[in-house]
């Protein structure tokens, strides 16, 4: 059966950025070659924010330099503002994430913007990005519920990523960011979406804060969606809302896709050695959220 599901993994990334533990650079390029030899296409590497936020994430720089690039891999980073964007370009960075959230309240704590604000900064973000060839994405986070508002407006979410496709991006992916999503609530979302913009366009970012993650990652699947982001190990969250936890277990969600007759070509093997070593040699405790 062709391949046509993908698996963008968060983990050097949304992981590490919600962990206590801060990595040197040679272990982030050796979590990052792991993953790739184990079969993952798309890997985001790490974010260009200000280490005052997020101190995991201060060397980002160094690690996109120092990676061994492998072809047919995509090496993304995520960018918060142009000054992020300058320096993914300096490190040589060909695929970049932009993001925002669709509640008020979590898009001002998490960028300090209203969600129109950030919209119009978008513009001059893919502008750049598009005059440099770079391949982009978008997140839209919180658009199953905000931890702050509680039920998101979906018509919002669908308006912000009309939006942020006309600007330039291939591909938005809706953050469940707290895990608060619900299945039926999965399912029909991601419909609309998939009918809104095509599967190709549309991923999904599930988070296992209350067990059904991969519930609604087959919710997602039944309704059309064919991309899904994901963790090794279910590492990290956001550290900008409260209750999450983790993300959901790139080894569940392979574990499921390939149930599904959907070959991912990630090696089951590989994520379990990976995770072993996270917990070995680098002192993650990731028993509870680990998977298969």
């Amino acid at each position: 059966m062709q391949n046509d599901v993908s698996v963008f993994e968060v983990g050097p990334r949304d992981g590490l950025q919600n962990e206590s533990v801060l990595l040197p650079v040679e272990q982030k390029v050796a979590l990052i070659h792991k993953l790739v030899d184990g079969g993952l296409k798309h890997v985001e590497i790490g974010s260009f924010v200000h280490p005052k936020w997020v101190p995991q994430m201060a060397d980002t720089d160094e690690v996109a330099r120092t990676i061994e690039k492998k072809p047919g891999v995509a090496y993304w980073a995520l960018v918060p503002n142009m000054r992020g964007l300058e320096r993914a370009i300096d490190a040589g960075i060909k695929h970049v994430a932009f993001f925002m959230s669709s509640s008020e309240t979590h898009n001002q704590k998490n960028i300090n913007r209203s969600i129109s604000e950030s919209l119009v900064a978008m513009e001059e973000l893919f502008k750049l990005a598009l005059s440099e060839k770079l391949q982009i994405r978008a997140y839209i986070s919180t658009v199953f519920g905000c931890p702050f508002e509680g039920e998101v407006d979906f018509d919002r979410v669908l308006k912000i990523g009309d939006r942020l496709l006309e600007l330039g991006a291939q591909q938005i992916s809706l953050g469940d960011t707290t895990g608060m999503g619900r299945p039926l609530q999965v399912q029909e979302g991601s419909k609309r979406a998939v009918e809104r913009w095509d599967s190709d366009r549309v991923a999904l970012h599930l988070h296992d804060t209350s067990g059904l993650g991969q519930t609604n990652a087959f919710a997602g699947y039944l309704s059309g969606i064919r991309a899904f982001d994901s963790s090794v190990g279910g590492l990290g969250g956001c550290p900008y809302a409260p209750g999450a936890p983790g993300n959901l277990a790139t080894q569940t969600l392979v574990n499921l896709l390939e149930s599904l007759g959907r070959p991912t070509g990630i090696s089951r093997d590989s994520l379990r050695e990976t995770t072993q070593w996270l917990e070995d040699d680098i002192g993650f405790n990731l028993t509870q959220r680990r998977s298969l």
